[in-house]
């Protein structure tokens, strides 16, 4: 089969491997749409970070290419032991495995599992024609939900999470900074909570009219001008009770801190590539709440964003385009990198 492998920084080869084999609980999927997103990009341009991921040979301890891809959907065409119920069956994977016995996962909150790992970032992923997956990961995709818009569930479930951490209130005002990909998906978890005005801020037109079919009642582009001053003009100078900042830029953190008011909170959710500065004294003097999210809790967040792909036409607002294996770096990778992209690109490993 083909696959993308990932060398190092800059490195991504469109390579031949051996097709895996499914073990106990587990399943081989058969992969139709793989999706790409901002951390790939990252390790893509960056260089190993998130990955504790390039697999270490036992022999000489040196870090090896590992297949990317964290967001896939594909067919179940072979089944390990234990997990024939899902034999035949189109499922959508979640990808972060976890152990289901530590304290986190017993809580119900599995992205914070003591032994977690995912598919993709820490082992092999679905950026190739199959993939060997935990049948633990898979949900199956309902009929009538089409494989673009099933390929979408993992970021979705992202987005849903932290739209869960957010716990907005009805009627509340919430500013969005960044509406790309992650925040697109934050915003079609939002609008269910029924806030009173949700303002995203961004720097590309595209984007912010994607975000207005999302449900932003209103939208700007800062490219120009200062983002908090804008924001504390919008709220008669107090700043916003929630400021979800999902650009992940530098200084981005800060300037949440200033948009928001006393007794307000921060949902931090775009990774910055390195440290940041933080006015603590801003944040306690005014008794701001810093609240974060990572990933998504499977057994709850994959389901609900499958019901929602299934139930609504979003799919074409996130949607941007489908591309081949050999289209990888050029048109995808680079593409997030140089922040060409306007929405979520998808890889069919088949063509």
């Amino acid at each position: 089969m083909r696959a993308a492998v990932y060398h190092g920084a800059g490195d991504v080869r469109i390579e031949e491997r051996a097709v895996p084999v499914a073990g106990p609980r587990q399943v081989l999927v058969r992969v139709t749409r793989s999706g790409i997103c901002g951390t790939d990009a990252g390790e893509y341009q960056h260089g190993p970070g998130m990955f504790p991921v390039l697999r270490r040979h036992p022999a000489s301890g040196h870090l090896g290419p590992m297949v990317l891809g964290h967001e896939f959907i594909g067919e179940v065409v072979e089944h390990g032991e234990d997990a024939a119920y899902l034999a035949g069956r189109r499922v959508a994977t979640g990808a972060g495995v976890s152990c289901g016995d530590c304290s986190w996962c017993l809580a119900g909150r599995t992205n914070l599992c003591a032994r977690y790992w995912t598919l993709g970032l820490s082992a092999d992923g679905g950026l190739a024609g199959y993939a060997a997956v935990p049948a633990s990961t898979c949900v199956p995709i309902p009929d009538a939900c089409p494989d673009d818009a099933a390929g979408l569930a993992q970021p979705l479930a992202v987005g849903l999470h932290a739209a869960r951490r957010a716990d907005v209130a009805p009627g509340e005002t919430v500013v969005l900074v960044g509406a790309g990909a992650i925040g697109s998906f934050i915003l079609c978890g939002l609008t269910g909570s029924r806030p009173g005005r949700i303002i995203a801020l961004d720097v590309d037109d595209a984007r912010l009219a994607t975000a207005r079919a999302l449900g932003a009642t209103e939208t700007y582009d800062v490219s120009t001008r200062d983002p908090v001053d804008l924001v504390r003009d919008l709220t008669g100078g107090e700043g916003a009770p929630l400021v979800i900042e999902a650009s992940g830029v530098s200084g981005a953190a800060q300037r949440a801190v200033r948009m928001t008011a006393r007794g307000g909170r921060v949902l931090l959710v775009g990774l910055a590539h390195g440290p940041q500065d933080l006015d603590l004294a801003d944040v306690i003097l005014r008794e701001v709440d810093l609240r974060s999210t990572v990933a998504h809790v499977c057994g709850e967040d994959i389901p609900a964003a499958l019901r929602l792909l299934t139930a609504d036409g979003i799919a074409e607002h996130l949607l941007e385009r489908v591309i081949g294996l050999d289209a990888l770096v050029p048109e995808g990778l680079d593409a997030l990198v140089d922040r060409r992209a306007t929405g979520k690109i998808l890889v069919d490993p088949w063509r």
